[in-house]
């Protein structure tokens, strides 16, 4: 055999699809510091589309023990960028920090926030002869997968809907867990499809002089709930607060950052990210729009029954209205000519940074509430929240099938 064909054959093996394994993703709570930041980042950015729905935002947050630092660019109403110490103190309230290390009322909070770099306005801005361009260069990935119904990959699904519960016992009044809390759910996999858990780690702050064991009886049901009727949690699948002790959590144990959970952001490490964050920034800035509407088309591929799971990349460059290339992979399935897909997908839906706030109606305050657990795989809700989750392209779609 040639040294050629053994190198085709190695390429073909490396191709081929994993079936029989063990995968995990992991998901943070509303209070994790990482994510306190993304809510005050996006809070900020809510109120600045509420007064004005083309302003323009870039905001980022740091937090640490009672200190709140935001900066960033805008280009927007006066009267926000005068409130945003009123927005955080409240955003941290609604999540729930009243600890001596970290309190909505008594936070230093320092505001850095200037007006947007009039060169970057120049390239992105539409004019006489040009259409609104990219507000930078990047690769946005979209994805689904008919592993749940919401089309998401399980373990990430499974793992946002446990800290989703836990927070929402905390806030009718289970007065012993903290807002700080993770979780990482671990599947086995046969045949390609998700079967049992391997093992569920949820580790959760709480009020000082609980037992480690009270803990684990709180959180148990809140697993139970999310997960298929007949995945078993016995005790050695089930890990909680493997330290023993986690009173001091937050911001008061550890920085946050805007943008640092971006994989719990999208798919748990399921399918790739470009790298561009979320939260901050208005929706000319494709890092957020785009990625919204590559999980569109990708959902709406899946839904349609062309394959079982659907990965899209879209790439663009600063100033320029039109992605630079666009591609789709639906793995091996065979119903559907791929060719005839992208074209199809292309018609669809305009993606340059216009077309797509104007087919997904962006351009509205409607990002806080994706700034914990999860951009995607969440409901359509009544505001208009979550538009890129809705399956309105399946009949159209489906006329491809071969």
């Amino acid at each position: 055999m040639s040294a050629l064909v053994k190198s085709y054959q190695a390429i073909e093996l490396s191709a081929m699809k994993r079936q029989n394994y063990i995968f995990t993703s992991e998901s943070v709570s509303e209070g994790h510091p990482d994510k306190v930041c993304d809510q005050i980042s996006d809070a900020i950015l809510d109120e600045f589309l509420k007064q004005e729905p083309q302003a323009r935002t870039a905001i980022e947050t740091l937090v640490t023990t009672n200190k709140v630092v935001i900066a960033g660019e805008v280009r927007g109403p006066q009267q926000v960028s005068d409130n945003i110490e009123e927005i955080t103190r409240q955003t941290i309230k609604e999540i729930g920090y009243e600890q001596n290390g970290f309190h909505w009322k008594n936070a230093a909070i320092d505001i850095y926030v200037h007006e947007q770099s009039a060169d970057i306005a120049i390239g992105v801005d539409a004019s006489k002869n040009k259409d609104e361009g990219a507000g930078d260069q990047g690769l946005m990935f979209g994805f689904a997968c008919n592993e749940t119904e919401a089309l998401m990959p399980a373990a990430i699904n499974y793992a946002h809907r446990i800290l989703k519960s836990l927070a929402e016992a905390r806030h009718s009044g289970e007065s012993r867990l903290g807002p700080d809390s993770k979780s990482q759910v671990t599947l086995r996999y046969e045949n390609g499809v998700p079967v049992d858990i391997e093992k569920v780690l949820v580790s959760s702050q709480h009020i000082d002089n609980v037992s480690q064991q009270d803990i684990r009886e709180i959180i148990r049901p809140h697993i139970v709930k999310v997960l298929p009727e007949n995945w078993q949690l016995t005790d050695d699948k089930l890990l909680t607060n493997p330290t023993g002790k986690f009173v001091i959590g937050g911001p008061d144990g550890d920085t946050g950052l805007t943008g640092r959970k971006i994989i719990v952001d999208t798919y748990g490490g399921a399918a790739p990210h470009g790298g561009g964050a979320f939260s901050g920034k208005d929706p000319t800035k494709v890092d957020r729009s785009a990625a919204y509407a590559a999980r569109y088309l990708a959902k709406n591929v899946v839904g349609a029954g062309l394959a079982d799971r659907c990965l899209i990349q879209v790439a663009y460059a600063i100033g320029v209205s039109q992605p630079i290339s666009f591609y789709v992979d639906i793995a091996d399935s065979d119903k559907v000519d791929i060719i005839k897909l992208e074209k199809k997908l292309r018609d669809l839906v305009d993606l340059s940074p216009r077309g797509i706030r104007q087919h997904l109606d962006l351009n509205k305050p409607i990002y806080k509430r994706t700034a914990a657990y999860g951009h995607f795989g969440r409901k359509v809700d009544d505001n208009n929240g979550f538009p890129w989750e809705r399956l309105d392209l399946i009949d159209e779609l489906k006329d491809l099938l071969q």
